[in-house]
């Protein structure tokens, strides 16, 4: 099969002929029709994720066909249209049996623990615990895009943070996850303040239907100005990017009693940012980390495209081949554009 590969961290990739995968037991094969690039393969391919051996396959935002089936797996048959969460579980451990399986402690990750979806075929392990059936409707390209922005923010919005109509939610940082959250926070029926450091980000922010949006660059009390328009604060805020500068002013932008998720990851020297821990005990606010959506909470996300209150296709910066994938993800550190790009001709 045809595969972006990379032999060493930071060398350009290139779209090389491997071997075709074969299904592990309790796994499938799945001819991918399409697979989003996220900032996280870009992570990954710098080097950033201790999970990644060499050579590598990168792309964990997928969905496809299943095209092969271990003889163990029960829920699954050739044919069948799926995806699933950028993180799996493994079914057996202690998180699985609680219905954590985004957070097992065997996680299995395509793109990361094991080769992944910038290629004609990809092979998935623990299929019965974690693929998604596609409803008939939903093309491929728009389900690879749910892969791990969407569904990361649909589940820290929606489930995590619990945002209801008529709330204020701050987003911090209008990129790919930032933008779905606007995007589901509406359809929640809540009001949306977006904050980014970028006249265009803020421009599709609001065309998505942020309420206020706000350029951060060179101000200082950008959390305040979130409480001036919030009439004291946002009921809930998102740090989308992960950056000590927006995750204090997530929590910062919050009213009393309000719930701060950080989403965007934190690498590096920036791992352990300075929390104003003050506020967050006399306010009594909330914070809570986010990883991704286990395969059984998709159903809500789904239904909700279907029944057309959701609309993710509107984040799809352009469709692209394998071949121009390359530089759409050596390119993702200087954060060029805006919309999430899908590989859909292999």
């Amino acid at each position: 099969m045809r595969a972006v590969l990379y032999e060493n961290f930071r060398q350009r990739p290139s779209v090389q002929v491997v071997p075709d995968p074969t299904p592990d037991q309790g796994g499938v094969v799945i001819k991918v029709g399409a697979s989003g690039v996220c900032r996280s393969d870009w992570h990954g391919w710098m080097g950033r994720d201790p999970d990644i051996h060499l050579p590598h396959v990168p792309g964990h935002e997928l969905a496809g066909e299943v095209v092969a089936i271990a003889s163990d797996v029960r829920r699954w048959r050739p044919g069948d249209r799926v995806t699933l969460p950028f993180a799996c579980g493994c079914g057996r451990c202690a998180q699985c049996a609680q219905g954590n399986q985004h957070i097992c402690d065997h996680q299995f990750q395509p793109g990361f623990t094991h080769w992944g979806s910038f290629a004609e075929y990809v092979a998935i392990g623990y299929a019965d615990e974690n693929l998604v059936r596609l409803p008939d409707e939903l093309d491929f390209v728009t389900a690879a895009s749910l892969g791990c922005r969407f569904a990361t923010s649909f589940r820290a919005i929606a489930h995590l943070a619990g945002l209801r109509a008529g709330e204020w939610i701050a987003v911090h940082g209008c990129g790919g996850v930032g933008l779905s959250a606007i995007l589901i926070a509406r359809a929640l029926g809540a009001s949306v303040v977006a904050i980014d450091i970028g006249d265009e980000p803020l421009r599709v922010a609001r065309s998505l239907g942020a309420d206020v949006s706000l350029n951060a660059r060179g101000i200082s009390n950008i959390s305040q100005i979130v409480k001036d328009h919030t009439g004291g604060g946002a009921h809930v805020s998102i740090d989308a990017l992960g950056h000590p500068a927006t995750c204090s002013a997530s929590i910062q932008s919050l009213r009393k009693r309000g719930r701060h998720v950080q989403i965007g990851l934190l690498l590096g020297a920036e791992r352990h940012p300075s929390i104003p821990m003050d506020e967050v005990i006399a306010k009594e606010l909330r914070i809570l980390g986010s990883h991704g959506m286990p395969a059984h909470d998709y159903p809500d996300m789904l239904r909700m495209i279907s029944n057309g209150e959701l609309e993710p296709q509107r984040l799809i910066g352009g469709r692209i081949t394998l071949e121009e994938s390359v530089n759409v993800l050596t390119d993702m550190g200087v954060f060029r554009g805006s919309g999430i790009r899908v590989v859909d001709r292999f």
